[in-house]
């Protein structure tokens, strides 16, 4: 067990949730671990942003509710395909996706860490790219209407 940093053990838990245009998302990994955890809760007849990120590779995992994700392929084109629960859909840095909700619906996210930018390349609210600067800011910037 000695060769464990022991400074670096918690029992305390953690938990950010960050409002979106869309529901909102609560991050439950704190910001210096090696891997991004987050729930995503989509309103019914919402979607995210159709988007892509530059750095950043992730799993999505429909754990309630019913959605479709909006994929890219091999051939650059985007295919809308239903979410199967408990099922992950991993996208690669560069890779458009969205994801609709057609209910109220909650996706888990494991992601590495955040880094580089969402590129957000149709958003229902007009959100810029995010960048990590953005990421700091209170809401990551997005005031709530």
């Amino acid at each position: 067990m000695d060769k464990f940093d022991k400074s670096k053990f918690t029992t305390i838990p953690y938990q950010k949730k960050i409002d979106k245009p869309w529901g909102y998302e609560i991050i439950y990994t704190p910001e210096n671990a090696s891997a991004t955890g987050k729930i995503l809760h989509i309103d019914a007849r919402k979607r995210i942003s159709l988007q892509y990120h530059d750095e950043k590779s992730e799993t999505l995992c429909l754990i309630k509710g019913q959605a479709v994700i909006t994929l890219s392929n091999q051939n650059g084109e985007t295919e809308e395909i239903p979410m199967e629960h408990f099922k992950g859909y991993f996208i690669t840095p560069g890779q458009i996706h969205r994801i609709t909700a057609i209910i109220d619906t909650d996706i888990c996210e494991s992601s590495i860490p955040e880094i580089g930018n969402t590129v957000r390349l149709q958003d229902d609210v007009g959100r810029p790219t995010e960048t990590e600067e953005m990421r700091r800011l209170e809401n990551r910037g997005w005031k709530k209407q």
